[in-house]
């Protein structure tokens, strides 16, 4: 699913290269702090790498494995303050809210 320059990332792809928010939020929110640990762990050395890999393709002109390295990416970044700052999937004291992307980054 990966270029093979981040063949390492592999395990994580078919779980995180999820193509909406509203798929990203919902991994996070289906994940336990163990499971978004490890990708985040893994993740995160390589992803200067990886954004550089992707900023090499015009985004309509994406490989569909450079297409999944950067939603890779993307949900590196929704994982991120859950792992860093919260320790839990959900936002603290945020009751039931959700929160629901009109607009979508392309690809």
């Amino acid at each position: 699913m990966l270029p093979r320059e981040f063949a390492d990332l592999e395990p994580f792809a078919a779980d995180w290269c999820l193509a909406t928010d509203s798929e990203r939020y919902a991994k996070r929110y289906a994940s336990s702090m163990n499971q978004m640990q490890a990708f985040y762990d893994a993740i995160t050395p390589r992803a200067k790498q990886a954004i550089e890999y992707c900023n090499r393709f015009p985004l309509d002109a994406m490989p569909e494995e450079v297409v999944n390295l950067m939603r890779l990416i993307y949900s590196m970044l929704l994982v991120s303050f859950p792992v860093e700052c919260w320790r839990q999937p959900r936002i603290p004291d945020s009751g039931t809210a959700n929160l629901e992307c009109l607009v979508a980054p392309v690809p």
